[in-house]
């Protein structure tokens, strides 16, 4: 296969804004090549469609294969950097030049990373919703569509000090969920504070947790430090870190074992690759974060498929978030995450291994433009003080 002569150059950038809660990129060079992304930041989406205009002001005529060298100017060019919003937005931008090279060359983009070590990628579902309930039956559903392991929420929003007889309650719930013969993380989501979180970390670990997340808020590593060393429940967390530095202390610390960085918000394929590599250093296993849409997914596995630490991937197949559209809504062929016995085979067409219903994808975005963007929901206690979302 011949390389091309001359650069093929970025000379359209579109977005659209997509139920439930997402934001598609998609990227045409002067060529015709055409490469999606996904750069979503829930609940942020008109700060992310700002960032997305910038970064076509800057990189439209710009050579589509010099992505290394573009991601540098976008990272680093301006005197701010970093954070969830020009994160997320470059992740986007980073993941349709991914896979416009592999279009290019005619490879999955996991060919261009080094190549495989593994033929199928480990995945598990969502159960019980934003305030968990129903998970007995919800595991039994995961483990019908071939899932052999789930997530769940570990409790509503919590005061700073509150009942034990809350945490009781999260204890009984995993017990209801792992009956049902799969294994179960418990998500704290950055709802516990510590004085709670030491207490049911140490009520879980009796049932043997795959792993709990963001046992509490991003801004505490010392803290999780600390928390890490009370349990030998597996730590997991990085959904709200956003590049290799915002990792580092977590690794210096020793406060995690397991990385979920999240394709959409840590700088897309370029910089989740290098936190695998960068997490592995560590010996600390890679997971990464995505209850977002088929694109980022698509993205993950990309790196999953080529870095040896990668553990489990989380997917968003009829999440409790997707009203209006799921995960495999806006594909051609949703057969392709099709999953057997907890797995999902290497995606091996070229690029990102996906085909997106383009057609879709604009009628949808067409009739969506008026609509309100999505916002997580807002929670506070009984004397009206904010809690914890």
């Amino acid at each position: 296969m011949s390389l091309p002569s001359s650069p093929d150059k970025i000379a359209k950038i579109e977005i659209f804004r997509l139920p439930p809660r997402w934001v598609f990129v998609r990227v045409e060079t002067e060529q015709g090549i055409v490469g999606w992304g996904e750069g979503t930041l829930e609940g942020h989406t008109e700060a992310i469609e700002g960032a997305y205009q910038d970064l076509s002001e800057r990189f439209i005529g710009w050579d589509a294969d010099q992505i290394q060298n573009i991601w540098q100017h976008a990272y680093r060019s301006r005197f701010y950097r970093g954070g969830p919003v020009l994160m997320s937005a470059l992740s986007g931008l980073d993941i349709a030049l991914w896979d416009i090279k592999g279009k290019r060359l005619g490879v999955p983009v996991w060919q261009l990373l080094g190549g495989k070590v593994r033929d199928r990628v480990k995945v598990y579902g969502w159960i019980g919703g934003d305030k968990p309930d129903d998970v007995a039956d919800g595991a039994a559903a995961r483990r019908a569509q071939g899932f052999t392991a789930v997530k769940m929420n570990g409790t509503e929003g919590l005061d700073w000090i509150d009942s034990p007889a809350l945490l009781e309650d999260t204890v009984a719930r995993v017990k209801e969920a792992k009956a049902a013969g799969v294994d179960v993380a418990i998500d704290f989501h950055g709802r516990v504070h510590k004085g709670m979180a030491k207490q049911l970390a140490r009520m879980l670990e009796p049932l043997h947790p795959m792993f709990i997340e963001e046992p509490l808020l991003p801004t505490q590593p010392e803290e999780i430090a600390d928390l890490a060393k009370l349990v030998s429940t597996p730590i997991a967390l990085g959904e709200r870190l956003f590049s290799r530095y915002d990792f580092r202390p977590y690794l210096e610390l020793r406060a995690i074992d397991i990385a979920q960085p999240d394709v959409a918000h840590c700088g897309g394929i370029s910089e989740l690759h290098r936190l695998a590599s960068y997490t592995e250093t560590y010996d600390v296993s890679f997971a990464p974060h995505c209850p977002l849409g088929p694109i980022a997914l698509a993205a993950c596995m990309q790196v999953d498929i080529t870095a040896p630490n990668f553990f489990i991937q989380e997917m968003s197949l009829q999440m409790h978030y997707n009203e209006g559209a799921d995960l495999l809504t806006y594909l051609v062929d949703p057969l392709v995450f099709e999953i057997v016995n907890g797995y999902v085979k290497a995606l091996t067409g070229p690029g990102l291994g996906i085909e997106i219903n383009e057609a879709l994808v604009r009628e949808t975005a067409a009739k969506y433009v008026d609509e309100k963007a999505w916002r997580n929901a807002v929670w506070t206690g009984p004397d009206g003080a904010l809690r914890e979302w």
